[in-house]
């Protein structure tokens, strides 16, 4: 006589674990593995990353000292550059950064499990936590070693920052697209560049500007960066001129048709 054996249902498979999950190992094995390929397995790496704007920083002053009483704003040569130099350091590396990040991490995206978008993010967040970093030292020292007093607004200056962020964001993610698929944009890109630090407000305020000149550099961005910054560093500084909106407005224009060509044309561009 044969014993009935109980039906049982199959087990279940067991279910891949979630996407966003998956995207978080992923983005921070990359930011990993670029620590270790940009900045080397040492600490001499990170340490040139902050004496490169503090060399810059001490040269200036020491020259402009030579030839100026005071600068445009306060008394410190030193901090006035730093409130320039620092935002536009951190604009020019990030975007840069964005801009080849493909390039950078390419064999890595032929693996289903990552995508353009985790490699832009990876090095999103790291280069800003870098320069982020970087700022903090680098106007905490100038403070300690010239004895400044000054009372900074915090806010404004993060308000500064994430314009930086946002426009360095928009336009790293456009130029991946037109540096991967037009080499010929990189050289007109590299010259368009170039007066970029002379005409953003790094040496001078905007008010300085005579007119009608005034007028056409308010639409630098670039110009409404620096702007926020010396007025989160400045109490009595007048940055009236500056239009968050405006950055942000023009960051989130940028960044759709970026990500829009990117999504379409990143496997031809990996494929390169």
């Amino acid at each position: 006589m044969t014993r009935s054996v109980p039906f049982q249902l199959p087990s279940r498979p067991a279910r891949p674990p979630h996407r966003r999950f998956v995207t978080l190992r992923v983005i921070v094995a990359l930011m990993l593995r670029e620590m270790s390929t940009t900045y080397g397995s040492s600490a001499l790496g990170y340490l040139w990353a902050i004496m490169e704007p503090v060399l810059g920083i001490l040269l200036m002053t020491l020259i402009f000292s030579f030839t100026f009483n005071a600068p445009s704003l306060g008394t410190s040569f030193a901090l006035f550059f730093a409130s320039g130099i620092m935002p536009f350091m951190a604009y020019m590396d990030i975007s840069s950064k964005v801009a080849y990040s493909l390039r950078f991490s390419s064999k890595l995206l032929f693996y289903p499990g990552v995508t353009f978008v985790d490699a832009m993010i990876a090095r999103t967040l790291l280069n800003a936590m870098t320069q982020f970093l970087i700022s903090g030292l680098v106007f905490s020292g100038i403070l300690v070693a010239y004895d400044i007093d000054v009372i900074l607004d915090i806010p404004e200056i993060a308000l500064g920052f994430s314009m930086a962020l946002s426009l360095a964001v928009s336009v790293g993610t456009l130029n991946c697209y037109l540096l991967s698929l037009y080499p010929i944009w990189e050289r007109i890109w590299a010259i368009l560049n170039r007066p970029m630090f002379m005409v953003s407000c790094v040496l001078f305020t905007f008010d300085t500007v005579p007119m009608p000149y005034r007028d056409w550099l308010w639409w630098n961005p670039l110009v409404h960066v620096i702007g926020q910054m010396r007025g989160g560093i400045y109490a009595t500084y007048d940055n009236s001129y500056v239009s968050p909106l405006y950055v942000f407005g023009l960051s989130l224009t940028l960044l759709a048709p970026g990500l829009l060509l990117l999504r379409r044309h990143y496997r031809n561009i990996i494929n390169i």
